[in-house]
Parts: C-alpha cells; structure tokens; sequence
C-alpha cells in the first residue's frame, strides 16, 4: 500500500498528518532526555520535532522508502512491523505513533507491541481518525463517487472482529484493554489548508486508500473523478484559492503498567 509512495505522500498528505505532532508528543511528555520511540515514523516528522526538544530519538516504519526519507533528516530508522519490533522489552520512555494504528490489520496485537518497548510508567501517545469525521475528509471520496469509481477489491479492509469504536470513550477503552492506565482521549479538529493540485497528488500518487481507488480505474474515469473534484473544490477554496479542509482526528495517551496486557 505504501511501497514506493514516499515522494507522494511527502508532497501532499504529510503536512495533513503534521497538524497534531506537537500535542502528540506533549501527550506522551517528551521533553529533553527522553527515550522516545517513534512507531509508523512516515518521513520522520514527528521524530525530527522530538529531537528538536532534545529527546534521544529512535524510529521504526514498515516501509523502507519511509525509512530512507527518515534517515534523511538525521533520524535513527529502523524498518520494522508492528506488533514484531526490533527494540528490546522496557528501551523507552515515551512511544508515539501518529496515524499509524488505522493502518494495522490488528490493533491489539500492535498495542501489545508497544507496551512491551516501553519501561513501567512509560508514556504512549497515539493518533488516528475519528469516527465524526470533518467534511474535508469526504472531499476525494465524494468526487470518486461522482465520477463513478468502483473501489477495487484488493483494498485492505479490518476485520470486523479487529474493529474497535473510532470515538474517545472507544479509544480510551482500546488502551485500557492493552493495558495502560490513566488514559485520556479527546478529538481535535482543525481546517487543512492544501492547494488543490498539492490535494489531488496524493490521490493520484496512490497514497492511501483513497489513492488505491484512484489509481485502480481506467483513464476516463480518472478524468472523470478529477472533473468533479474541481467541481467540489468551489465548497472549500478561500478567495486566494486555497482549500480548507476540516478534519477530525483522536488523541489518546497512557502510561504502561508493570504486568503485561494478559499477565505477568
């Protein structure tokens, strides 16, 4: 799904994904000296903005061209796939994962995962996209429709029996189940401001899910499709021409308790 996606995605959904990192890592209390391990790192901009607090910053994304974008910037990477990484039991203070839970097949296995990287008392901190979604989300998906996308059927899909409820209450229950205490989740809500070709490149790009639908049809209906995203676009641009696209996401954070999710 991401594999040679790297470019793409950097020009055009990284900055989208960019908006909560720094209430990201306040949630997990990376300060200076902290050991903070930065899971489903993307081109390491979370990773970057703990360092610049003077954490000791390690990284970790199953794709390698992630990895190599990371590494780019001075971060310690490592290419790794959740729930299996490659850190030893108790190494961090602090995990952060920013929008990297929506793209796991099982979330408490990854949750499992987590916990055992990081030390008794040792924060987590993570991101993902709220059931109440803000009416930009809808704008790519609404102009698919329009123009008569069919989604193909190789899109990645969660087992139900993996699902779990997208609100603050079904977070903080998620977390709790894996074995963190304390833990709190809010939503945050906030207008993306994207240029309208920068917006459609990821689509176009393949990033994403929604960029598996647009990159699985044939070129008429890709024409079609960008026909009526520039139609809707007229809902959301400014006088400038600017999109404003608002989005909702959760924030959930807790610390890790001495015994594991099942036991000792």
């Amino acid at each position: 799904m991401w594999q040679g996606r790297t470019e793409a995605y950097a020009g055009s959904f990284a900055r989208l994904c960019a908006h909560p990192v720094e209430e990201l890592l306040d949630a997990a209390g990376v300060r200076a000296g902290t050991r903070v391990l930065d899971v489903g790192t993307g081109t390491g901009t979370a990773a970057v903005a703990a360092r610049a607090r003077g954490a000791r910053v390690s990284a970790v994304d199953a794709d390698a061209g992630m990895v190599a974008a990371a590494r780019s910037r001075g971060i310690d990477a490592r290419t790794g796939v959740l729930p299996e990484l490659p850190y030893r039991d108790g190494e961090f203070d602090a995990v952060v994962g920013n929008f990297v839970l929506n793209h796991v097949g099982r979330p408490r296995p990854a949750l499992a995962g987590l916990h055992r990287v990081l030390r008794p008392d040792g924060r987590l901190a993570l991101t993902t996209w709220s059931e109440r979604r803000g009416a930009g989300q809808d704008l790519l998906g609404r102009a698919c429709a329009a123009g008569g996308a069919v989604p193909p059927a190789y899109i990645p899909r969660l087992d139900p029996a993996e699902d779990w409820t997208r609100t603050p209450e079904g977070f903080s229950q998620l977390l709790g189940d894996a074995g963190f205490f304390g833990v709190e989740a809010a939503e945050l809500e906030w207008d993306h401001r994207a240029g309208v070709e920068e917006w459609w490149s990821g689509a176009s790009g393949g990033v994403a899910t929604i960029g598996l639908v647009v990159t699985s049809q044939d070129a008429e209906t890709v024409v079609r499709i960008r026909r009526e995203y520039e139609r809707l676009c007229a809902e959301y641009a400014d006088a400038e021409g600017q999109l404003a696209l608002p989005h909702i996401a959760l924030l959930a954070s807790g610390r890790r308790t001495q015994l594991g999710p099942t036991g000792p």
